[in-house]
């Protein structure tokens, strides 16, 4: 289990970083804050230098880099009139969810030696859509910690609009699930940040 912040796969949500509405999706319908606020990408540590400018590792998520240029997609002359969130909104890469408005992202690798299954799941997706990149974001709802139990991370999970939740061998679709009764008011429970 991670310690700290970051999520670094292990109590993660994740989502297709190739989604011009993933960002606004999982900010609005799983972490309840504002649209536009960015995600991290886990990459393939071995694809690292063919979509970022970066020439190391970052398995703690700590390194900012460039989107490579081949990535990226330059504004128009109306994308660069536009502005606030109009402008935000703007695709500006191969990868938006996960794309800052400057190009930049803080980044995760995983090496297969050091996380195997989330390593795995990760090149499985490569495989599948040609793009070893996906977003991670930490498994809470903004103003909660990061999950701690199973129980932790079902809660969370029916709470939100998460599609399915993965725990060990066990995958469980929101569809299937029983209706969920919550005992507290957990959208007024946890001070906004």
């Amino acid at each position: 289990m991670e310690f700290g912040p970051r999520a670094l796969g292990s109590r993660s949500i994740i989502g297709d970083a190739r989604s011009s509405i993933m960002q606004k999706k999982m900010n609005l319908k799983i972490k309840y804050r504002e649209s536009f606020r960015p995600f991290a990408p886990t990459i393939l540590a071995e694809e690292v230098d063919k979509w970022f400018e970066l020439d190391r590792e970052s398995p703690y998520m700590l390194l900012v880099a460039e989107v490579k240029k081949e990535k990226q997609k330059k504004m128009t002359n109306e994308e660069n009139l536009l502005w606030g969130i109009d402008k935000l909104n703007i695709v500006r890469s191969d990868i938006p969810a996960v794309t800052h408005v400057d190009y930049s992202a803080r980044i995760q690798t995983v090496h297969k030696d050091d996380k195997p299954l989330y390593h795995g799941l990760i090149y499985k997706f490569f495989e599948k859509t040609g793009c070893p990149v996906i977003v991670n974001t930490s498994f809470n709802v903004r103003g909660e910690p990061i999950v701690e139990s199973p129980l932790d991370a079902y809660k969370c999970f029916m709470r939100t609009e998460m599609d399915l939740l993965a725990m060990g061998n066990f995958i469980l679709y929101k569809i299937e699930q029983p209706k969920f009764h919550d005992d507290i008011n957990w959208k007024e429970k946890y001070e906004l940040d």
